[in-house]
């Protein structure tokens, strides 16, 4: 569904092997937050996956978990309002980066936030990861 969906918006996409199961459990374990089911469909058809131009349209698990660590550690820490209930999923290609919210489990919806990452604003754009990804290379989401 996912690849289908990404490739009649997107005909340059690049798509990798799908995350297995248990890559998927381990980085939920590793990150200590359960992904979002349209997450994980989607890195199941593909760990990753690249727009035109290298555009990270889904980063890979891999990227997932880096950037996850990064986000809690160092200056981030010191200098940006707390990421705890972030999940960072891929990026603008300008430094925003695109992100689930994470609230607890009960409050939790499927929504998209951007990350300014100059004014460390945090900003609504999609109800979901399939309008992030319609909106976002109609062109209708732009950052």
């Amino acid at each position: 569904m996912w690849r289908k969906l990404i490739q009649s918006l997107e005909p340059q996409a690049t798509f990798f092997p799908g995350a297995t199961p248990s890559e998927l459990t381990a980085l939920e374990k590793e990150i200590g937050i359960s992904l979002p089911e349209e997450l994980q469909e989607m890195l199941q058809e593909s760990n990753g996956v690249f727009g035109a131009y290298g555009l990270r349209l889904i980063w890979s698990i891999e990227d997932i978990r880096r950037t996850h660590r990064a986000m809690r550690e160092g200056p981030f820490v010191t200098d940006y309002m707390s990421f705890e209930n972030l999940l960072f999923f891929a990026d603008a290609g300008n430094g925003d980066q695109f992100a689930f919210c994470m609230v607890p489990r009960s409050l939790r919806r499927p929504d998209i936030f951007v990350w300014n990452h100059e004014n460390d604003s945090r900003t609504w754009v999609a109800p979901s990861l399939k309008l992030y990804l319609e909106w976002w290379l109609s062109g209708k989401l732009s950052i």
